[in-house]
Protein backbone atom coordinates (compact mmCIF):
# COMPACT_ATOMS: atom_id res chain seq x y z
CA UNK A 1 0.00 0.00 0.00
CA UNK A 2 1.16 3.52 -0.75
CA UNK A 3 2.25 6.15 1.49
CA UNK A 4 -0.25 8.50 1.79
CA UNK A 5 -0.18 12.56 2.67
CA UNK A 6 3.27 14.84 3.26
CA UNK A 7 6.10 14.79 5.34
CA UNK A 8 6.70 17.89 6.89
CA UNK A 9 9.31 19.26 9.43
CA UNK A 10 8.27 20.65 12.07
CA UNK A 11 11.44 20.40 14.81
CA UNK A 12 15.11 20.23 15.86
CA UNK A 13 15.61 16.77 16.84
CA UNK A 14 19.01 18.32 18.65
CA UNK A 15 16.90 21.11 20.32
CA UNK A 16 14.19 19.13 22.00
CA UNK A 17 15.77 17.26 24.66
CA UNK A 18 13.63 14.61 26.10
CA UNK A 19 10.93 15.57 27.90
CA UNK A 20 10.71 18.42 26.17
CA UNK A 21 7.31 19.47 23.92
CA UNK A 22 7.45 21.34 20.62
CA UNK A 23 3.85 22.92 19.10
CA UNK A 24 4.15 23.63 15.67
CA UNK A 25 1.96 24.87 12.66
CA UNK A 26 1.55 23.24 9.44
CA UNK A 27 -1.09 25.20 7.54
CA UNK A 28 -4.31 25.21 9.51
CA UNK A 29 -3.06 22.39 11.74
CA UNK A 30 -1.58 22.50 15.25
CA UNK A 31 0.83 19.90 15.94
CA UNK A 32 2.75 18.84 19.18
CA UNK A 33 5.97 17.50 19.11
CA UNK A 34 7.37 14.99 22.16
CA UNK A 35 10.32 13.74 22.86
CA UNK A 36 9.61 10.61 25.48
CA UNK A 37 13.33 9.57 25.96
CA UNK A 38 14.75 10.22 22.56
CA UNK A 39 11.43 8.89 21.12
CA UNK A 40 9.41 11.33 19.28
CA UNK A 41 5.53 11.53 18.78
CA UNK A 42 3.13 13.76 17.80
CA UNK A 43 -0.31 14.69 18.26
CA UNK A 44 -2.99 17.38 17.73
CA UNK A 45 -1.80 20.49 19.32
CA UNK A 46 -5.49 21.38 20.61
CA UNK A 47 -6.82 20.16 23.74
CA UNK A 48 -10.01 18.52 22.95
CA UNK A 49 -11.89 19.36 26.20
CA UNK A 50 -11.43 23.04 26.06
CA UNK A 51 -9.23 25.25 23.19
CA UNK A 52 -5.77 24.87 24.74
CA UNK A 53 -2.33 23.99 23.06
CA UNK A 54 -0.71 20.88 24.70
CA UNK A 55 2.65 22.10 23.94
CA UNK A 56 1.71 24.90 26.51
CA UNK A 57 1.10 21.70 28.92
CA UNK A 58 3.74 19.41 30.66
CA UNK A 59 4.94 16.34 29.88
CA UNK A 60 5.34 13.35 32.32
CA UNK A 61 7.13 9.82 30.82
CA UNK A 62 4.53 9.49 27.87
CA UNK A 63 1.64 11.41 29.04
CA UNK A 64 0.78 15.25 28.53
CA UNK A 65 -1.20 17.57 31.02
CA UNK A 66 -3.37 20.22 29.78
CA UNK A 67 -2.26 23.59 31.05
CA UNK A 68 -5.95 24.73 31.38
CA UNK A 69 -7.82 21.83 32.73
CA UNK A 70 -4.97 19.11 33.98
CA UNK A 71 -6.85 16.55 31.25
CA UNK A 72 -4.29 13.80 30.37
CA UNK A 73 -3.72 12.15 27.16
CA UNK A 74 -1.05 9.42 26.22
CA UNK A 75 1.40 11.03 23.43
CA UNK A 76 1.91 7.57 21.86
CA UNK A 77 -1.86 6.79 20.78
CA UNK A 78 -3.59 9.87 21.38
CA UNK A 79 -5.61 8.49 24.47
CA UNK A 80 -7.34 10.22 26.73
CA UNK A 81 -6.37 9.35 30.17
CA UNK A 82 -8.41 11.08 32.61
CA UNK A 83 -11.45 13.87 33.30
CA UNK A 84 -12.40 16.25 32.34
CA UNK A 85 -11.17 14.75 28.23
CA UNK A 86 -12.92 12.12 26.96
CA UNK A 87 -12.02 12.39 22.94
CA UNK A 88 -9.03 11.00 22.48
CA UNK A 89 -5.83 13.05 20.27
CA UNK A 90 -5.66 12.71 16.76
CA UNK A 91 -1.74 11.03 16.28
CA UNK A 92 0.27 11.31 13.29
CA UNK A 93 3.50 8.83 12.02
CA UNK A 94 6.79 11.20 12.88
CA UNK A 95 10.17 9.83 11.37
CA UNK A 96 13.69 11.98 11.49
CA UNK A 97 15.89 12.79 8.62
CA UNK A 98 19.40 14.22 10.06
CA UNK A 99 18.39 16.12 12.18
CA UNK A 100 14.67 17.01 11.34
CA UNK A 101 11.84 15.76 12.67
CA UNK A 102 9.06 15.51 10.20
CA UNK A 103 5.46 14.47 10.92
CA UNK A 104 2.96 12.78 7.80
CA UNK A 105 0.00 15.22 7.63
CA UNK A 106 -3.16 14.26 5.11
Amino acid sequence: MAEEGTWVTVASASRLEPGDIAGAKIGDVDIAVYNVDGAFYATSNICTHAHALLSDGWLDGDAVECPLHAGRFDVKTGKALCPPVEIDLQTYPVRVVGDEIQVRIG
